[in-house]
Protein backbone atom coordinates (compact mmCIF):
# COMPACT_ATOMS: atom_id res chain seq x y z
CA UNK A 1 0.00 0.00 0.00
CA UNK A 2 1.25 3.47 -0.85
CA UNK A 3 2.16 5.73 2.08
CA UNK A 4 2.76 9.41 1.28
CA UNK A 5 5.06 9.87 4.32
CA UNK A 6 7.43 7.17 3.09
CA UNK A 7 7.57 8.78 -0.33
CA UNK A 8 8.27 12.23 1.11
CA UNK A 9 11.02 10.92 3.41
CA UNK A 10 12.62 8.86 0.63
CA UNK A 11 12.90 11.99 -1.51
CA UNK A 12 14.43 13.89 1.42
CA UNK A 13 11.56 16.22 2.16
CA UNK A 14 10.68 14.69 5.54
CA UNK A 15 12.31 15.70 8.77
CA UNK A 16 15.62 17.43 8.32
CA UNK A 17 18.89 15.90 9.36
CA UNK A 18 21.06 17.91 11.69
CA UNK A 19 24.23 19.37 10.27
CA UNK A 20 27.47 17.54 10.91
CA UNK A 21 28.92 20.56 12.69
CA UNK A 22 26.02 20.44 15.16
CA UNK A 23 26.59 16.74 15.84
CA UNK A 24 30.33 17.32 16.33
CA UNK A 25 29.60 20.25 18.67
CA UNK A 26 27.34 18.05 20.79
CA UNK A 27 29.98 15.32 20.90
CA UNK A 28 32.66 17.82 21.95
CA UNK A 29 30.40 19.25 24.65
CA UNK A 30 29.62 15.82 26.08
CA UNK A 31 33.25 14.69 25.99
CA UNK A 32 34.61 17.89 27.53
CA UNK A 33 31.98 17.82 30.27
CA UNK A 34 33.08 14.33 31.24
CA UNK A 35 36.72 15.28 30.81
CA UNK A 36 36.54 18.21 33.23
CA UNK A 37 34.52 16.20 35.73
CA UNK A 38 36.59 13.02 35.79
CA UNK A 39 40.06 13.42 34.35
CA UNK A 40 41.33 16.91 35.15
CA UNK A 41 43.38 17.20 38.31
CA UNK A 42 44.15 20.92 38.12
CA UNK A 43 42.24 22.75 40.88
CA UNK A 44 41.80 25.83 38.65
CA UNK A 45 39.82 23.72 36.17
CA UNK A 46 37.80 21.71 38.67
CA UNK A 47 34.73 23.98 38.62
CA UNK A 48 34.47 24.35 34.85
CA UNK A 49 31.12 23.57 33.23
CA UNK A 50 30.74 23.54 29.47
CA UNK A 51 27.59 25.48 28.61
CA UNK A 52 27.70 25.23 24.82
CA UNK A 53 29.99 24.57 21.86
CA UNK A 54 29.87 26.20 18.43
CA UNK A 55 31.76 24.48 15.60
CA UNK A 56 32.28 26.03 12.18
CA UNK A 57 30.81 24.21 9.18
CA UNK A 58 34.25 23.14 7.97
CA UNK A 59 35.00 21.66 11.45
CA UNK A 60 38.29 23.57 11.69
CA UNK A 61 37.55 25.63 14.78
CA UNK A 62 35.36 25.32 17.85
CA UNK A 63 34.31 28.00 20.29
CA UNK A 64 33.72 26.48 23.71
CA UNK A 65 31.62 28.51 26.12
CA UNK A 66 32.17 27.69 29.78
CA UNK A 67 31.06 28.80 33.20
CA UNK A 68 32.83 28.51 36.52
CA UNK A 69 31.18 27.75 39.83
CA UNK A 70 33.06 30.58 41.57
CA UNK A 71 31.79 33.30 39.24
CA UNK A 72 33.61 35.80 37.07
CA UNK A 73 36.47 36.40 39.53
CA UNK A 74 37.58 32.79 39.45
CA UNK A 75 36.74 32.79 35.74
CA UNK A 76 39.77 34.98 35.03
CA UNK A 77 42.11 32.49 36.71
CA UNK A 78 40.37 29.65 34.94
CA UNK A 79 40.74 31.40 31.57
CA UNK A 80 44.53 31.40 31.82
CA UNK A 81 44.51 27.77 32.94
CA UNK A 82 42.31 26.83 29.98
CA UNK A 83 44.59 28.64 27.53
CA UNK A 84 47.53 26.71 28.96
CA UNK A 85 45.64 23.42 28.75
CA UNK A 86 44.25 23.93 25.24
CA UNK A 87 46.79 21.62 23.60
CA UNK A 88 46.17 18.89 26.17
CA UNK A 89 42.40 19.18 25.77
CA UNK A 90 42.68 19.15 21.98
CA UNK A 91 44.88 16.05 22.01
CA UNK A 92 42.35 14.33 24.28
CA UNK A 93 39.57 15.17 21.82
CA UNK A 94 41.69 13.86 18.95
CA UNK A 95 42.05 10.52 20.74
CA UNK A 96 38.37 10.21 21.60
CA UNK A 97 36.63 11.69 18.54
CA UNK A 98 37.26 9.97 15.27
CA UNK A 99 37.75 13.05 13.10
CA UNK A 100 40.20 13.67 10.30
CA UNK A 101 41.08 17.07 11.74
CA UNK A 102 40.54 18.04 15.36
CA UNK A 103 39.13 21.57 15.56
CA UNK A 104 41.23 24.33 17.05
CA UNK A 105 39.74 25.27 20.40
CA UNK A 106 38.87 28.72 21.70
CA UNK A 107 37.55 28.96 25.26
CA UNK A 108 35.13 31.83 25.94
CA UNK A 109 33.69 32.68 29.34
CA UNK A 110 29.89 32.50 29.20
CA UNK A 111 28.43 35.32 31.26
CA UNK A 112 24.82 34.32 30.56
CA UNK A 113 24.49 32.41 33.83
CA UNK A 114 25.44 35.51 35.81
CA UNK A 115 23.12 37.65 33.70
CA UNK A 116 20.27 35.25 34.38
CA UNK A 117 21.07 35.32 38.11
CA UNK A 118 21.07 39.15 38.08
CA UNK A 119 17.78 39.20 36.17
CA UNK A 120 16.20 36.81 38.70
CA UNK A 121 17.39 39.06 41.52
CA UNK A 122 15.75 42.06 39.85
CA UNK A 123 12.51 40.17 39.26
CA UNK A 124 12.46 38.99 42.88
CA UNK A 125 12.97 42.58 44.04
CA UNK A 126 10.08 43.73 41.83
CA UNK A 127 7.85 40.93 43.13
CA UNK A 128 8.63 41.74 46.77
CA UNK A 129 7.98 45.44 46.11
CA UNK A 130 4.59 44.59 44.59
CA UNK A 131 3.75 42.35 47.55
CA UNK A 132 4.61 45.15 49.97
CA UNK A 133 2.49 47.62 48.02
CA UNK A 134 -0.42 45.20 47.85
CA UNK A 135 -0.07 44.47 51.56
CA UNK A 136 -0.12 48.19 52.44
CA UNK A 137 -3.28 48.89 50.43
Amino acid sequence: MWDPKETIESVGLGKRERKRSTRVAEAIQMELSLFFLQKVRDQKLSGVTISRVDVTDDLRSARIFYTVSGGEKSGKHTATALVNATGFVRSHLAKVLNLRHTPSLTFIYDAKAEQVRDMETLLDAIASERNRRDGDS
